[in-house]
């Protein structure tokens, strides 16, 4: 970066000797002017746009997708517009395997059907057995002890007493058999409803193998960790990055400049734009933003940058077809006045705080305090303590004048 300045009917050449009535020992001097001030800086950087839609791959997390086809980047898509289009032939797979499992389910909740119905008729048919039994026996045991023989009104009380323990075993068994089954019946359905919603997902992801524009925009690939853009019959994830979708009709253009180029570039500097190579498509603009500390943009550069952007005027953007990703000229204004005073950086001096400068009067060098403006690259701006007329020394002394 060089940091230029214009200043209007600036006579530097004749400034630098002394006045007609200054001894030949004179210093070398600048006359001050008061005329247009311009203190500037030019970067080079990328339009982009102000308002991003992120596009991702579609389908559910992790689905595998292979690119079968896709927009041209930077080509202008409208809301609805198919910008890419997959195939998942994993997922077809899959489907097919979701939809075996629930018909195994279903022929498996079937046989445990069928198995709690035989066992419960089993036990109905032994509990009727044993209330037959039971009555048998029960007769036997309220008989006339005079008409039976003794070990046979025995043998009816022990059956009695054993049909009945019977009866409860068989009816506690019912009671386990439902519940068992009941249970196994409930682990069939949650695992049902486990394949179905897997079986759903599937059937989504493979719905979803278009990926569509969700408003107006310029398509935009994105960059893996590799540096690789997307291509046609790569394999990618569902849900990674793929795109973006700028909103062409909100541009801005962002650069970057070094610490010593960005002294006194703020918020509302004026700023000329001009597409790369088209200086004659130049319009003007401001800065909106500037970054809150200088950082390297790289390993291999150590030197630290500050970030900056500048807003396209909509008007702008239609009249000259600006796309996200096009080189723009940015010609930075720190001072843009119609009147205003400057010195070279070589006559400044600071001392305990103060700028001073040197003026040569009547053959004496004479210091003189400042107070600065907007400090170039070059040039400085003067708010306070010089008039035009006024001999500023270009090679100050840093001991104090005698």
């Amino acid at each position: 970066m060089r940091s230029l300045l214009k200043v209007g009917l600036l006579s530097a050449v004749a400034g630098l000797t002394a006045c007609s009535d200054a001894p030949d020992t004179a210093p070398p001097v600048e006359t001050v002017v008061s005329a247009p001030l311009e203190l500037r800086v030019e970067a080079q950087g990328e339009l982009r746009a102000a308002r991003s839609t992120p596009l991702n791959v579609p389908g559910t997390q992790w689905a595998r997708r292979q690119l079968l086809w896709m927009a041209p980047e930077g080509s202008f898509v409208k809301q609805g517009q198919t910008i890419a289009r997959f195939a998942a032939p994993q997922g077809k797979l899959d489907l097919q395997e979701a939809r075996a499992n629930l018909l195994r389910n279903a022929l498996a909740r079937q046989g445990k059907l069928a198995e709690l119905a035989t066992g419960s008729a089993r036990i109905d048919a032994d509990l009727a057995q044993v209330d037959t039994d039971l009555g048998i026996a029960s007769r036997y045991a309220d008989a006339d002890m005079d008409f039976f023989a003794r070990n046979e009104l025995l043998d009816a009380v022990q059956d009695q007493a054993f049909l009945g323990e019977k009866k409860g075993f068989l009816g506690w068994k019912r009671d386990q058999t439902g519940e068992r089954g009941s249970a196994e019946l409930a682990v069939l359905d949650s695992q049902r409803a486990s394949q179905q919603q897997t079986a759903q997902v599937r059937e989504a992801d493979l719905a979803a193998l278009e990926l569509i524009a969700p408003n107006d925009g310029v398509f935009m690939l994105n960059a893996d960790w590799s540096g690789e853009k997307p291509r046609v019959g790569a394999a990618l994830w569902a849900g990674n990055d793929f795109g973006s979708l700028p909103d062409a009709s909100e541009l801005e253009v962002q650069f970057a400049l070094t610490q010593i180029d960005a002294a006194g570039v703020k918020v509302g500097a004026a700023v000329e734009l001009h597409p790369l190579g088209r200086p004659d498509q130049s319009f003007s603009s401001e800065v909106s933003w500037v970054a809150a500390a200088a950082q390297a943009i790289s390993r291999q550069n150590p030197i630290k940058y500050l970030r900056m952007r500048a807003k396209v005027p909509k008007d702008q953007v239609a009249a000259l077809g600006l796309v996200p990703g096009q080189s723009l000229v940015a010609r930075i204004y720190a001072v843009r006045t119609e009147v205003g005073i400057s010195v070279p950086n070589i006559a400044l001096l600071t001392e305990g705080g103060e700028s001073l400068v040197e003026v040569w009067e009547d053959g004496q060098r004479v210091r003189r305090p400042v107070r600065l403006g907007e400090r170039g690259l070059a040039r400085s701006q003067i708010l306070e303590g010089l008039a035009p007329g006024d001999a500023v020394i270009l090679t100050p002394k840093s001991e104090p004048a005698a």
